[in-house]
């Protein structure tokens, strides 16, 4: 077993992640090391937005519907040029692009990328912390050659795997490949990811919870009674206390670290039968995969694993409740009126 230790880079632990696997190519460590270096072109970038004037809108809209940021497609660009000549990739899926996005000629791998470039990019202008989210699979169609839709259309519970690099007072790289979870700091004076949350585990309850409670008027009754239920029972030390930011990757990092529970649920205004808020590929599923392997849960409002919803297709939304076990263990039996 190998030993975890602090001040290591990133890179230096990826590899020694692939010494877990006998069999392993080192096809997904060159993928994982040119995410990296995408990640601190990002990071240069978002350091910068307030100079080099790429803050606000880019003046047109993804397929959500929502503006694209400045940052948005920065971001974007900088990850599809990274991938679609790093040669471990077949075929790429970017939340803010409609289709699959192909790599180039001669340069295609045997993994897929499912990405959301920036998250939390409507918070850019206020310079709230925002991230990059990112899901890994192995192709399933024939290789050499392009990948398809379907190698993307894969469950998370498939997932090779995850992380996210979120920017904020600090630039952070949190991934796991079925092993753990392990969180890296960038030192910008040496430009490296240096180990600085070894074997994280999320702590199994806590007392806070992360939800948008503008939409209180419109929630269905089991999520009004989960949430009363929280503000008033006393786990021993009181309460719990609302911390919500707004931004995905954000919210999930601080719940990460010290504990807490994050819920997206459908609601009234939505409908029942709505698919939720949350894009499967691009933010729920590699969560969930985060999630799991540091001993937390993500289920949807009715209860289903994320990682088994086989998804149909790339702009899959899904209700989204994760975090510590016992409190998503909690939410599950409000949300399904047993409480």
């Amino acid at each position: 077993m190998l030993v975890k230790r602090k001040g290591i880079t990133v890179s230096r632990q990826i590899m020694d992640d692939q010494l877990l696997h006998p069999g392993a190519t080192g096809e997904l460590t060159g993928l994982l090391n040119d995410l990296v270096v995408a990640g601190k072109i990002i990071s240069a970038e978002v350091n910068m937005a307030g100079l080099a004037d790429i803050l606000g809108q880019s003046g047109r809209t993804n397929i959500q519907g929502e503006n694209v940021q400045k940052l948005d497609v920065f971001a974007n660009q900088t990850i599809k040029r990274r991938m679609e000549q790093c040669g471990h990739v077949c075929v790429m899926a970017s939340e803010e692009d409609d289709d699959i996005i192909p790599v180039l000629e001669g340069y295609e791998g045997n993994y897929t990328i499912a990405f959301d470039p920036l998250d939390g990019s409507t918070n850019i202008d206020v310079n709230v912390s925002i991230g990059t989210i990112f899901s890994i699979h192995r192709r399933l169609s024939p290789a050499p050659g392009q990948g398809n839709v379907g190698d993307l259309l894969q469950k998370g519970g498939k997932q090779v795997a995850a992380g996210y690099i979120i920017y904020g007072s600090s630039t952070v790289m949190v991934y796991t490949t079925g092993s753990g979870v392990h969180g890296f700091t960038l030192d910008p004076s040496v430009g490296e990811f240096f180990l600085s949350h070894p074997g994280i585990k999320i702590p199994d309850a806590s007392l806070y919870y992360s939800v948008n409670e503008a939409y209180a008027n419109h929630w269905f009754d089991s999520t009004r009674r989960f949430i009363d239920h929280l503000k008033t029972t006393d786990g021993g030390n009181g309460a719990y206390s609302l911390r919500y930011i707004g931004s995905l990757v954000a919210d999930f990092h601080r719940n990460l670290i010290k504990g807490g529970i994050f819920l997206y649920p459908r609601d009234k205004k939505s409908g029942e039968k709505s698919e939720g808020k949350l894009r499967l590929l691009y933010e729920a599923a590699p969560l969930a995969m985060i999630a799991e392997q540091a001993g937390g849960r993500a289920i949807t409002d009715d209860g289903r694993r994320i990682l088994d919803i086989e998804p149909t297709k790339l702009h899959q939304r899904v209700p989204l409740i994760i975090g510590s076990k016992r409190d998503v263990d909690l939410a599950e039996k409000f949300l399904r009126g047993e409480m």
